[in-house]
């Protein structure tokens, strides 16, 4: 649990600053042509590698845990129906079928009771339309969608890869590797609105390379949503409040992880969203469905997971917040850790966030 002095950690502790040009925009030829920092929680030790060697880094028993969330084309195109504004909608989560609640922009022009027309990936009309039902506190709005029985399997045609931000693409004919690269091999269950990205290293060669060296793999399900991302907007970590995500974990992920804990073996978790379902469960993890709003800042006592594979995050951002618990489990002196192997990454120009290197803490 996070003890009282938690309370006066400051998200303006987790600033850096970042050269634009390490912003990864497009990946690496490559999925496991990546760097590897690796940095050793009991020493503070740094050690670069590359992600190809991170075998190297796992000890036979070890049970490695990874996301098999699959991302949906979640970003769509519509018009006002009344005024003919451009509307661009990201999907958040899904209510039930053709009722969603979603990102709009503009969101001052999403009145309630605004239609919107839907259009496909030429522009053109989709005769799928979409009416502004309510809006909550956050300015997000409610859709319903009419025109088709379920929205969702109108997404390969009408939405676009869900990109952040900070990658920069003109138009859909410049996404056209993202559909594939902005996705894990090991994807399965649709509902992610942005990739688990720590998983986006592995190839299946390189899987069986891990299982080869005794390691177990298994897999959970967290489906990305705004939680992970949402910028920090309290100046006190402790004032701030995560969305909730859904998630899902098999039996047998559940019964791996379990004994693998009772023996003393090692679990390591590929990924901030990974590491948020494990850590969600009271000490021993259990199968089936659950929501988490878990929000993890130094300093922390992890229950479950022995070691993270993440990729380098951005300034202020819950993710380099968790990371930093991570480095230093029960204190806070884990940022410094981190932001200093930031810093070193910086110089010696690591490639950052979504379509960047790895780094493995252990």
């Amino acid at each position: 649990m996070n003890n009282v002095n938690s309370g006066f950690i400051q998200t303006a502790d987790f600033n850096f600053q970042l050269p634009q040009e390490l912003i990864a925009q497009k990946p690496l030829a490559r999925r496991d042509e990546s760097r590897l920092l690796v940095l050793e929680r009991a020493s503070g030790k740094v050690e670069h590698s590359a992600f190809g060697e991170l075998v190297r880094h796992l000890q036979t028993g070890d049970v490695l845990v990874l996301n098999n969330s699959r991302v949906i084309p979640a970003r769509l195109r519509g018009q006002n129906s009344q005024t003919g504004g451009l509307f661009e909608i990201l999907l958040l989560e899904e209510n039930a079928v053709n009722d969603w609640w979603v990102m709009l922009r503009p969101g001052k022009r999403a009145r309630v009771g605004t239609r919107i027309e839907l259009r496909n990936l030429e522009g053109n009309p989709s005769g799928i339309q979409a009416e502004v039902i309510e809006k909550n506190e956050e300015g997000h709005g409610r859709l319903r969608f009419v025109g088709t029985p379920n929205i969702l399997n109108e997404l390969e045609r009408l939405g676009e890869v869900p990109l952040p931000p900070y990658i920069n693409r003109v138009g859909v004919s410049q996404m056209g590797d993202d559909r594939e690269r902005y996705q894990t091999v090991f994807a399965q269950t649709p509902g992610s609105v942005a990739a688990p990205t720590a998983g986006l290293h592995f190839t299946a060669a390189m899987l069986e390379k891990i299982r080869a060296r005794g390691v177990t793999i298994c897999f959970l399900t967290l489906h990305v949503g705004l939680g992970t991302f949402a910028p920090v907007k309290a100046e006190i970590l402790a004032e701030h409040r995560m969305h909730e995500e859904r998630y899902d974990i098999s039996e047998a992920t559940a019964l791996e992880i379990n004994q693998a804990k009772r023996e003393g073996r090692r679990v390591l978790a590929v990924g901030t969203t990974t590491l948020r379902v494990l850590e969600s469960a009271s000490g021993v993890v259990k199968s089936g469905n659950g929501r988490t709003k878990i929000f993890i800042y130094p300093p922390y006592e992890f229950k479950i997971v022995d070691g993270l594979l993440t990729n380098f995050h951005l300034p202020r951002s819950t993710l380099l917040m968790l990371v930093s618990a991570f480095a230093a489990p029960g204190e806070t002196h884990g940022r410094g850790m981190v932001l200093s192997a930031y810093r070193e990454a910086i110089w010696e120009k690591y490639r950052f966030f979504s379509y960047g290197d790895a780094m493995l803490v252990v």
